[in-house]
């Protein structure tokens, strides 16, 4: 196996994940099955506890595992999909160690960071390729080189490369490239001191990607090369794009395939970028423009919904349109009660959420779109919240609710619409114990969801605690809603309204599974119907 491990330097937030996934879609692009290994340095076990505002989205693979996003990334790029041990965080590591401790592993030996914690990260990164049977593996090492929480992982890396041959792994460190306001000069001293630090840690890089907003200076890419001992051509300028997908494209173009494939000798093809480039080309150049309002509590921070958004764009892409994203936050929606801000909107999307806080404000959105024939895609939470809207305006119970609401504020309710599901009775820690990951999903022949997927059986990841109360299914279906697919048995997975346009919404999370030129049918079908109302 071949291994490109991707560091950063001077601050977080680099793009170090978009890189990184760059060049693994180079080398899958020449015929090459690549996965992926992201390792963030924080003591959490997962990011499933995470508050968005700190980390972004909370991405969930097929296996249930709660991960970091970059690894959402990796997954649309390579078009593959993984686990949750293709995140390796510090709490994972150190609790395999603390484990293996207590059942008297180590023989007696003083348990130590070196070895036992860095013997514990390679082997976690060992397993991880062994198991997939990949060509090459993309390690993405999140946070800044010579911060204290990812020293460990920096020495596992150096013991990596001391024990594979040379043209086995490959190390591209990324570093900031600023320019002073005043001057207006590519300032390199930030690269020079990075590296500086990555190689008293005792790793040299092999390439280094120049964060900048604009292209690499001819004079700044000599500079850079002379002070951090890498040749001219393993210089990148990573400047700024238009779009991420634009990267694998500029990466090519300075030819990083070419050293790579020299570096790490490996004898494949030239790399086949045209529907990637056709893909980028739509992207950027769709003629016609739909309008989407995405109701959130992060909106903020916009990398809280960026499968959402992704989603949405491989549905633009497949429909020849360009996204307009027009964020809402539900909180401001709720206090003002004003659903002017969603005129001139395509379409609406209520995205996954948990709390009290706001669900009045997407309740307002929902009311609107369903009152207006404005095409709706609710996920998960959003599915709850359509069906306590449509029980409080459609079937007359005023006071319907979600039994989270009343565990939270104590709102007294006798229509418990949406309540949480049986077997998270009892259950008191909140990491990884939700239902989570890919489910099968049972859709009614006939019916919309039906139509988007072409099939009565499908498989969809989810993230959820509440269900749809059983005992009011009859009631509301009575009243004009159609429950369309289930998990084979009274567990409720979409809810649709027959005469709309277009009113979906499904209990697990279409947009993980969403890859470009592979849209999530529930997303292309909004797209389509939010473009056919702009005539």
């Amino acid at each position: 196996m071949k291994y490109i491990v991707v560091t950063g330097g001077v601050l977080s937030g680099l793009g170090k994940g978009i890189l990184a996934s760059s060049i693994g879609l180079l080398l899958k692009s020449c015929g090459l099955t690549v996965t992926a290994v992201k390792i963030d340095p924080y003591l959490n076990c997962d990011a499933g506890t995470m508050n968005p505002y700190q980390h972004g989205e909370v991405y969930v693979m097929d296996d249930g595992g709660e991960v970091d996003l970059d690894l959402g990334n990796y997954e649309r790029f390579l078009d593959i999909s993984m686990g949750r041990d293709n995140n390796i965080t510090t709490g994972k590591a150190y609790l395999n160690v603390i484990q293996k401790e207590r059942k008297g592993d180590y023989l007696g030996h003083t348990v130590q960071i070196i070895p036992h914690v860095t013997n514990e990260i390679r082997e976690m990164i060992f397993n991880v390729g062994k198991e997939s049977g990949a060509d090459a593996m993309i390690i993405e090492l999140g946070g800044t080189v010579g911060d204290i929480e990812s020293m460990p992982f920096v020495e596992a890396l150096r013991q990596m490369r001391s024990e594979l041959k040379r043209e086995d792994i490959i190390f591209v460190h990324t570093t900031l490239v600023p320019v002073m306001g005043v001057v207006g000069e590519q300032k390199t001293k930030p690269t020079q001191h990075s590296v500086k630090t990555l190689m008293s840690l005792g790793i040299h890089p092999d390439m280094v990607g120049a964060r900048c907003t604009d292209p690499l200076a001819t004079e700044t890419r000599r500079k850079i090369s002379l002070f951090c001992d890498v040749p001219d051509e393993a210089v990148l300028s990573v400047h700024d794009v238009e779009n991420i997908h634009e990267v694998p494209l500029l990466l090519e173009d300075q030819g990083v395939t070419d050293y790579v494939k020299r570096f790490l000798h490996l004898d494949i093809p030239e790399p086949d970028l045209e529907k990637w480039a056709e893909y980028v080309d739509i992207l950027k150049n769709a003629e016609q423009t739909v309008r989407i309002a995405l109701i959130g509590k992060y909106t903020h921070l916009k990398d809280s919904y960026i499968s959402h958004m992704k989603a949405l764009n491989h549905a633009g892409v497949e429909n020849g349109v360009k996204l307009d994203f027009h964020w809402v936050e539900a909180g401001d929606l709720e206090k003002s009660g004003d659903t002017s801000v969603l005129d001139g909107c395509d379409g609406i999307l209520v995205p996954g959420g948990f709390g009290y806080r706001g669900a009045e404000g997407k309740m307002l959105a929902i009311q609107y779109s369903r009152e207006n024939n404005i095409p709706y895609l609710g996920l998960c939470f959003g599915m709850q919240l359509a069906v306590i809207e449509f029980a409080r305006n459609v079937v007359g119970w005023e006071d319907a609710t979600s039994g989270e609401f009343v565990e939270e504020f104590g709102i007294e309710s006798e229509h418990r619409v949406i309540d949480l599901m049986p077997e998270q009775n009892g259950i008191d820690e909140m990491g990884a114990t939700m239902r989570l990951g890919a489910q099968n999903v049972y859709l009614k022949e006939g019916t919309m969801v039906h139509g988007l997927y072409g099939s009565t059986e499908i498989s969809e990841r989810h993230r959820h605690r509440y269900e749809v109360t059983p005992e009011y299914i009859p009631a509301i279906e009575g009243a004009g809603m159609l429950f369309s697919g289930n998990d084979g048995g009274i567990r409720m997975e979409c809810v649709e309204i027959p005469g709309h346009p277009f009113f979906l919404a499904t209990q697990f999370h279409p947009e993980f599974k969403s890859r470009p030129w592979g849209a999530s049918p529930p997303f292309k079908g909004f797209v389509r119907a939010a473009k056919e109302r702009t005539g």
